[in-house]
C-alpha cells in the first residue's frame, strides 16, 4: 500500500520527545485520498516552530508551516503554503494560506437542486490572510485578539460542461470570477493545545465587508457581498483519556457572491462523507462533534457524526432540510511534543452517492 512508506518516514523522522527544539521539519513524501482528488502524491515539508524571541517563554503555542505540492489521479496540480503563526508570548497570531490549484471539480447546483453533477476544471491563486493582536490581557482563561483579513482569488474557470448550469451563465461566477477584500475578525482561544486539544474553547469571528467579485454578474459585470460566520469548537476531557470535541459553525451571506465563495458544506472539516461543495448556498450551520480515543501508544482512534442545513434569503435556515453524515477513523501521532497526528477518517452520508476516504495532516477541528 502506498500509505505504508509514509508512515515509516514519519516514524523516522519524528525526534525524541526529550529533545526540546524550537524548529521540527518532517520531510515527507505526500501520498493521501480524497473524494475531490481520488489519490494524490508529491512531497511536503512541515514544519513546527517557536521564534527565538519565545524560546524561553514556556507557554509559547507552536506554529506550523506546510510547504507541498501534489499531482492527484484527476490530472490536478496543488501547490500550497498553509500557516499559523503565534509570536511574542502568544500576543500575535496570524493564519492563512497562499497557493496555485489547477483543479478539476464536480458542480452539483445552488441550494436544494437535485440535479446530474457537472465537471469543470479551473485554475486559480489564491490568498488568504488574517493577523490578530490580543486585546482584553486581563481575562482570567483563554486570550481575545482582534485583526484584519484579506482575500484574494482568481477563479479562471477553463471547461464547463456542455449545456450544463455553469455554461448557461445563470450561476454566479459559472464562467470566472476574480474576488478581492478584506474585512474584521476575533479569535478567541482556551485550548490546552493547538493540535489536539482536550479542553477549552477556540472562536473564530469574521466579517467581510462589501468584498468585490470582478465577472461575477449575469453580464461578466463585478458584484458585492457581505458575509458574517462564526466558527466555534469545545473540547472537554472525559475519562479513560478520552475527549469529546464539538464544533458550531454558521455562515450567512448578502449580496451577490460568486458561486465559489458562497457558503457550502462537505469536504475534509464539514460535513466528512460529502463532496467539498455538495452542498452550497448563501447560508449554512452546521453542528458536528467527534469522540477522540487513545489506542496504543501512538494510534488513536475516533468516531464522528455531524448535520448542516442551508439557507437563502428567503429562508434564513431550511432547518426542515437537514443533511447528515458519520463516520470514523484512525489516528497517528507523528509529533509527540505537539500531539500532531496524522488522520484517516471514512464518511458515510445519507445520499446514495455519498462516501469519502480523507487523509492528511492535523485534526478537522
Amino acid at each position: 500500500m502506498l500509505l505504508t512508506p509514509a508512515l515509516l518516514g514519519l516514524a523516522t523522522l519524528t525526534p525524541p520527545d526529550s529533545v526540546p527544539r524550537r524548529l521540527v521539519l518532517f520531510p515527507l513524501p505526500l501520498v493521501y485520498y480524497t473524494p475531490e482528488t481520488r489519490l494524490a502524491y508529491g512531497a511536503a515539508l512541515t514544519a513546527t516552530l517557536r521564534f527565538r524571541r519565545d524560546s524561553a517563554f514556556a507557554a509559547a503555542r507552536p506554529s506550523q508551516l506546510t510547504l507541498g505540492a501534489a499531482y492527484t489521479q484527476n490530472r490536478q496540480l496543488l501547490l500550497y503554503l498553509p500557516f499559523q503563526l503565534f509570536y511574542d508570548h502568544n500576543r500575535y497570531y496570524a493564519y492563512g494560506e497562499a497557493g496555485y490549484y489547477r483543479y478539476t471539480y464536480y458542480f452539483f447546483g445552488l441550494g436544494e437542486q437535485a440535479g446530474p453533477r457537472e465537471l469543470y476544471g479551473v485554475n486559480f491563486p489564491r490568498v488568504r490572510l488574517n493577523a490578530f493582536r490580543q486585546i482584553g490581557p486581563g481575562l482570567s482563561r483563554g486570550k481575545l485578539y482582534a485583526g484584519l483579513r484579506y482575500q484574494y482569488e482568481d477563479y479562471r474557470v477553463q471547461a464547463v460542461a456542455e449545456n450544463g448550469r455553469l455554461a448557461s451563465g445563470t450561476v454566479p461566477g459559472g464562467r470566472g470570477s476574480r474576488l478581492s477584500g478584506g474585512g474584521l475578525g476575533l479569535f478567541f482561544d482556551s485550548r490546552d493545545n493547538v493540535f489536539f486539544p482536550t479542553r477549552g474553547v477556540v472562536a473564530d469571528g469574521a466579517l467581510l465587508l462589501r468584498n468585490r467579485a470582478v465577472g461575477a454578474g449575469p453580464a461578466g459585470e463585478a458584484t458585492r457581498f457581505t458575509r458574517a460566520s462564526a466558527d466555534v469548537s469545545s473540547y472537554h476531557a472525559l475519562p479513560g483519556a478520552a475527549v469529546l470535541a464539538l464544533n458550531y459553525f454558521a455562515s450567512c451571506t448578502a449580496g451577490v457572491a460568486p458561486f465559489n465563495a458562497l457558503s457550502l458544506l462537505g469536504g475534509g472539516r464539514r460535513l466528512r462523507g460529502y463532496y467539498e461543495g455538495r452542498y452550497r448556498d448563501q447560508n449554512a450551520a452546521l453542528l458536528q462533534s467527534e469522540v477522540r480515543l487513545p489506542v496504543y501508544r501512538r494510534l488513536g482512534a475516533v468516531a464522528f457524526g455531524a448535520v448542516g442545513v442551508l439557507g437563502d434569503d428567503q429562508t434564513r435556515l431550511r432547518l426542515n432540510r437537514p443533511k447528515a453524515t458519520y463516520g470514523a477513523g484512525l489516528r497517528v501521532t507523528i509529533n509527540r511534543r505537539d500531539h500532531l497526528n496524522l488522520r484517516l477518517d471514512y464518511g458515510r452520508g445519507h445520499d446514495h452517492d455519498s462516501g469519502g476516504v480523507y487523509l492528511t495532516i492535523g485534526e478537522a477541528f
